[in-house]
């Protein structure tokens, strides 16, 4: 039940995970370990970092493009290595393989090998 006006005019608005405040509301923590574990990845720190960031990149009306989250995400990242350290913890592309782990849709562009996207 809703508890708030905030919460009838804006139903879905408040997080269930409080750790990834921007996350889709069908997004789940187990959703994101279960398509890690099909890709082959086990998720760290490091890689909720990178989803966190990610959900915190499309929680405005409009998803960003690639070529402003590929710098943002260099820039975020810069003192573990930046985009080069994010290929090799997403090897199927920070962006493109980010973005499913984070339950969000890939900007276009994001899975185009000539804009760097390996999957």
């Amino acid at each position: 039940m809703a508890e708030t006006m905030q919460d009838i005019l804006n139903p879905g608005a408040h997080p269930s995970d409080p750790d990834f405040p921007d996350a889709p509301t069908d997004w789940t923590r187990a959703s994101a370990e279960a398509t890690a574990k099909a890709e082959g990845i086990e998720l760290t720190d490091d890689h909720w970092a990178v989803i966190r960031a990610l959900q915190h990149f499309f929680r405005g009306d409009e998803a960003p493009s690639v070529r402003s989250m590929h710098d943002a995400l260099d820039e975020r990242f810069h003192a573990q290595g930046g985009i080069k350290h994010l290929y090799e913890i997403f090897p199927g592309g920070p962006i493109a393989q980010g973005c499913r782990l984070a339950g969000l849709e890939p900007p276009p562009g994001a899975v185009d090998p000539s804009f760097g996207s390996v999957q």
